[in-house]
């Protein structure tokens, strides 16, 4: 097995761990939040994403259509023009 798919296999049994998980209080953290992610992600479900931000109340939640968990990669340009506008804020 490789490094790469080490790695791997450790974020999917990292996130799984985290999706039965109990549920922590997010309403606490009052940071501003820039979550991205792709429609079609299979490592960090996009429904997931969309329960971080509403239980985040700073939260900008951006997902990317027709792409996986590289969606900032497929989608570069409009990421980097987005997350810039969230850090000018």
């Amino acid at each position: 097995m490789t490094s790469q798919s080490l790695i791997c296999f450790a974020q999917l049994k990292a996130i799984h761990r985290w999706g039965l998980a109990r549920s922590q209080d997010l309403s606490v953290i009052r940071q501003p939040v820039f979550i991205a992610n792709g429609e079609s992600d299979r490592m960090v479900p996009t429904k997931n994403s969309f329960e971080l931000a509403r239980r985040l109340p700073n939260a900008d939640l951006v997902v990317y259509p027709d792409a996986g968990h590289g969606g900032i990669f497929q989608f570069h340009e409009q990421f980097v023009a987005e997350a810039l506008d969230f850090l000018e804020r």
